[in-house]
């Protein structure tokens, strides 16, 4: 199957607005400065990309995003690596994929030293006592926006849209069947397979794909079993970070011994309050289980080995049935596919929004914290009243907030 490359996307469509250097720059940049996790990244990357630089289309968006609900790993890397993909090919989505976690990669590199060269993180805490509770409201804002682009007033949208909210909410967790069923339903309603249209039933049946194997790793036992485990975590967790948190801690707390659960926590910390995808938590724990072996070197070998383990996956099942997306992705049975599961897609963003906000502003799920409940407000009331305001800066304003709250709250 051939690769559409960016001439032949001009030859279709006209002239491309952007060059590939210019997409590798600005992921590379929502790598350096893009907090709040999965969901406030990949609305990002529809407010950068298909609103106000029109470098990428609704339809080819919607196309990423279904692509990467349906397929297991990081969701944000995952959408970043088609979106590289469109226009550019297999260069695109590798270039993207590297620029867009490479940043974050190297800050939880770096912390990782600092954790165990001093023991531990202990402002580790104070920070993301204000730093979580400005994520949810960024996260907030983000699944509203996406509510409003995709959902509009159609009630079939809005009916799949609640229940996979409420789905999230109750199981929490995301369930790739919940996505194929909303994507059947608005096919089935929109294109009746017992029509003339029948035909595009054969488009809407995903290629198979082999999950890779594990890595192989040279280094010793330890590595070993580090590249198996992650490499499980990347082909077989699907959905955001709300799925691969549990998945992590049930390997590396429960099965391996590898983390207590305290340095879990920080682990997860670590990510919240770092910039770029939430996953890449996986090199702080690669390199805090390894750097006692033989200091930093080990370290470093295990952080990129959990890494390289954890998105590889996700970059092979993104780029091998992309081809299958831009070919037949504009027939009506796979548009009605696409929205079907977009609409189950964007509810369960929503859903973990109320998952993640009960976790972070409510001690032990039941009582409200009032500062972060008033962090959390501040933040959506910044993010609503000035449109262009940054989020590092408001990330910024509530790590600060946290410093000197927390020692009056604990």
């Amino acid at each position: 199957m051939t690769t559409e490359t960016a001439a032949t996307r001009k030859a279709d469509a006209g002239p491309l607005l952007y060059q590939l250097s210019q997409l590798v720059l600005y992921f590379l940049k929502l790598g350096t400065i893009g907090f709040g996790g999965p969901v406030a990244l990949v609305g990002y990357m529809h407010r950068d990309l298909v609103e106000y630089r029109k470098w990428i289309s609704e339809a080819e968006y919607k196309e990423g995003l279904t692509l990467a609900q349906l397929m297991p790993g990081p969701l944000a890397a995952q959408l970043a690596i088609y979106l590289g993909y469109v226009h550019y090919g297999f260069l695109g989505a590798t270039l993207v994929g590297v620029m867009f976690v490479l940043p974050s990669f190297l800050m939880v590199l770096g912390l990782g030293w600092a954790y165990v060269t001093f023991g531990g993180i202990s402002w580790m805490q104070a920070v993301f006592y204000g730093v979580g509770a400005s994520v949810i409201g960024i996260i907030t804002i983000s699944a509203y926006k996406l509510t409003q682009k995709t959902i509009g007033t159609n009630r079939l949208m809005w009916v799949i849209y609640l229940l996979s909210a409420a789905t999230t909410v109750i199981t929490e967790s995301e369930s790739v069947w919940l996505f194929l069923g909303a994507g059947v339903i608005v096919w089935a309603v929109r294109t009746p397979p017992w029509n003339k249209t029948s035909s595009t039933a054969k488009g809407l049946a995903l290629p198979v794909l082999a999950m890779i194997p594990a890595a192989k790793a040279s280094l010793n036992e330890l590595l070993t079993q580090i590249a198996i485990f992650f490499t499980k975590a990347g082909a077989f967790v699907f959905g955001s970070g709300l799925a691969i948190v549990p998945f992590l801690y049930g390997g590396v707390v429960k099965e391996y011994g590898w983390l207590n659960d305290q340095q879990f926590l920080d682990a997860v910390a670590v990510a919240m309050i770092t910039p770029g995808p939430v996953v890449i938590t996986v090199g702080f724990i690669g390199y805090i289980v390894t750097a006692e072996v033989n200091g930093f070197w080990s370290g470093f070998a295990g952080a990129s080995v959990a890494a390289l383990a954890t998105f590889l996956p996700c970059y092979v099942l993104t780029v091998i049935p992309a081809p299958y997306f831009k070919k037949h992705g504009k027939r009506p049975g796979i548009v009605a596919f696409v929205d079907g599961v977009t609409a189950a897609a964007v509810g369960a963003i929503a859903g973990a929004c109320l998952v993640l906000g009960r976790r972070t502003v409510l001690v032990n799920g039941w009582t409200p914290e009032i500062p972060k409940i008033v962090i959390l407000l501040i933040t959506i009331g910044l993010l609503l009243r000035f449109k262009k305001l940054p989020e590092p800066i408001v990330i910024l304003g509530a790590a600060v907030a946290g410093l000197l709250i927390y020692p009056f709250v604990r």
